[in-house]
């Protein structure tokens, strides 16, 4: 079987980030012939601009980015919350990502099946920042899974102190959100070779039985 190229991106560039531990975990669960490939070079991309969006003048850490997504079958993103939203690193990566003004190179994140989790040491986890990027990639046509959602509010109670996940409802519901994408994913594959999908269900965890997981 070929292997399953799942792109994993923190859009946090804390080196501590619950966000990022959040991916390993994923890595660590994933089956064996799903690969997931932490992306590390957000902190390179440069601040979007239009007068370099083009094949000939994009920065190298741009033109790494756009490869390396439209080549993954499937997105897993984990992204903090700041100021109700999404981080600007991680907004401006997604900008260099979802353009080809020319007409002629391709879109890589259009029907991308993109999965998207985030953690955060608040009560509301990165919800505010979730919905944000779900408005974001239904203007890029990404395939994003619908569910199950994957909110780890009071991150800091989920992981040890060697940043390992260590509660146990936020690893299943982690398994689940892997699961649902892996599905869309070859679904995808088997229906057009080069580009990827998705959708999903719902859960969460916390105190109180509250319907909602948790991390940052």
């Amino acid at each position: 079987m070929t292997p399953l190229n799942v792109l994993a991106i923190s859009g946090s560039l804390r080196a501590d980030s619950h966000n990022t531990a959040l991916l390993r975990a994923a890595r660590d669960l994933a089956p064996e012939h799903v690969l997931v490939d932490l992306y590390d070079g957000l902190r390179d991309i440069p601040p979007y601009d239009m007068d370099l969006d083009n094949a000939e003048l994009r920065p190298a850490a741009v033109r790494d980015l756009r490869g390396r997504i439209a080549a993954a079958d499937a997105l897993l993103i984990a992204t903090p919350e700041f100021n109700y939203s999404v981080p600007g690193v991680l907004k401006n990566a997604i900008d260099w990502a979802s353009t080809d003004w020319s007409g002629t190179e391709g879109l890589p994140l259009h029907r991308k099946p993109i999965a998207l989790m985030g953690a955060a040491p608040t009560n509301f986890g990165s919800v505010r920042a979730q919905l944000a990027l779900r408005q974001v990639f239904l203007w890029t046509d990404a395939d994003v899974i619908a569910k199950p959602e994957v909110i780890v509010f009071r991150s800091h109670e989920r992981f040890d102190e060697a940043g390992a996940l260590t509660d146990p409802v936020t690893r299943t519901l982690l398994g689940d959100l892997l699961d649902a994408l892996i599905v869309r994913a070859e679904a995808r594959r088997s229906s057009r070779p080069v580009i990827g999908t998705g959708t999903g269900t719902d859960y969460a965890s916390g105190t109180g039985g509250a319907p909602v997981a948790t991390a940052a």
